[in-house]
């Protein structure tokens, strides 16, 4: 998934028509709608045919059994284990059995990210949170039971998802509220639609979001991928209708951002990075300035970090931003 690609550009002395602006704004759109459609179309039926092949070299375990992955100390070892386990829980999450502490009584609901899944954005993040003390859930969504990737749906079909699990965990823990902890979609425009449309702003304690995309993204660097793939454009509704979401100044982006970025009930914590080439700029994961809101970018902490969109969320800086903002009150200084 990491995609370094650049887009071409016409020399600045060209007299074209075709390069004006209406024709820019026209070709840029294309270009954008081709480079979501060529990473879903890419990415999807890659992921088919990893499913298909497991599915037959592996006997799927029963629908209600979870099976729990071990603890891994980076995205990349965790995809890994993911390609074999698509179903995979990480430690720590989804302990049914568990009762919030009075120390730590509000449950945390992990939230993954788009072409992602529990166990592949969680599984450095889920048993730190439960060794700290803390109940942790993390559902997958977005994406067919079973499949490797998730959270390509209809970002509001995925937000009625997500307002299901918090109602689950919410009547198994005994708490009125929960905190959710997201990365990229699943910090920014899904939950905050849960949050705006679905109710969930009186069940939401804390958002904490890790590189989220409140503002859509340009996906700058991925465009020339889609030149590669025939007809992506045509198939990007069926592969991923979250991506065509995500993108800068779509309608699902607009609309949820109309009248106010965040709810006065809620606190949102916001970490970002610099090198992130997903989200783009990565100023889009801001959200706009509010008493409620807490948020900085993983280079004010640590200069010289490169690190990206993937991996923020097994970055030790990010896990104590998520600890601090879960527990203000005991909060550390953030270090490299």
């Amino acid at each position: 998934m990491s995609i370094r690609a650049r887009m071409s550009v016409s020399p600045r002395n060209s007299r074209s028509t075709h390069n004006s602006p209406k024709h820019r704004g026209r070709s840029s759109r294309r270009r954008l709608v081709a480079a979501v459609s060529g990473i879903a179309a890419a990415v999807s039926l890659g992921a088919f045919g990893i499913v298909t092949h497991q599915a037959t070299a592996t006997p799927a375990a029963p629908a209600a059994e979870e099976q729990v992955g071990p603890p891994q100390k980076t995205f990349a070892a965790a995809t890994a284990y993911a390609l074999a386990h698509p179903a995979a829980v990480p430690t720590g999450a989804n302990d049914w059995s568990c009762r919030p502490s009075a120390e730590h009584p509000t449950p945390v609901v992990l939230v993954h990210g788009t072409f992602e899944n529990r166990y592949m954005n969680w599984a450095g993040l889920a048993p730190k949170l439960k060794d700290a003390g803390y109940c942790v859930y993390a559902p997958n969504y977005g994406g067919k039971e079973g499949q490797l990737l998730q959270g390509i749906g209809d970002m509001a079909d995925s937000a009625g998802q997500l307002s299901a699990f918090v109602d689950k965990v919410r009547e198994q823990t005994g708490s009125s509220r929960v905190d959710l902890v997201g990365h990229s979609q699943g910090g920014g425009l899904m939950p905050r639609h849960y949050m705006k449309n679905l109710g969930g702003a009186a069940k939401v304690d804390k958002l904490v979001a890790l590189t989220p995309n409140n503002h859509g993204t340009t996906l700058s660097g991925m465009a020339t991928m889609a030149k590669f793939i025939p007809g992506a454009e045509d198939l990007t509704g069926a592969a991923c209708p979250a991506c065509m979401q995500q993108t800068t100044g779509s309608d699902f982006v607009t609309a949820l951002n109309e009248g106010g970025e965040t709810d006065p009930a809620v606190d949102y914590s916001v970490l970002a990075t610099r090198t992130d080439w997903v989200i783009t700029p990565y100023t889009s994961s801001y959200l706009a300035k509010a008493d409620n809101v807490t948020q900085s970018k993983l280079q004010d902490h640590c200069p010289l970090e490169l690190t990206e969109h993937l991996g923020i969320s097994y970055h030790q800086t990010a896990t104590r931003f998520v600890l601090n903002a879960l527990d203000p009150a005991h909060a550390q200084k953030l270090t490299c």
